[in-house]
């Protein structure tokens, strides 16, 4: 399959996926970004339009990639807690929900935020 065309599925699972998620200041949208090589995990208000958190493994070299997870979804985990968020709204952003996408979840979920 052409990677381009491949590229244009996801954009438009994404938007169906988004036309039904919204985050708040209370509960953000934890959107997903996965490429190559890294994984880019947001906090994200809608109604401000405002990125409130990230994590991404980009800067975490040496590590095995199942570390590179965990560390970055106690990141995440860490700084939603200092602004006292406790739930947030889950986006895939369009990719399928295993491997990577499915483990930052359960990691997510094991450090206390729900969704």
């Amino acid at each position: 399959m052409n990677n381009t065309l491949k590229r244009e599925n996801r954009i438009k699972r994404h938007s169906r996926i988004r036309a039904k998620v919204a985050g708040t200041a209370v509960r953000p949208r934890l959107a997903i970004f996965r490429s190559n090589r890294h994984l880019h995990l947001q906090l994200i208000d809608d109604v401000a339009g405002k990125t409130i958190a990230s994590a991404s493994t980009v800067k975490l070299t040496g590590k095995k990639p199942a570390d590179r997870l965990s560390a970055i979804s106690q990141t995440l985990a860490e700084k939603a807690g200092k602004l006292g968020i406790k739930q947030i709204v889950f986006d895939r952003g369009g990719y399928g929900y295993h491997g990577n996408i499915s483990k930052v979840a359960e990691e997510i979920r094991s450090k206390g935020l729900k969704f």
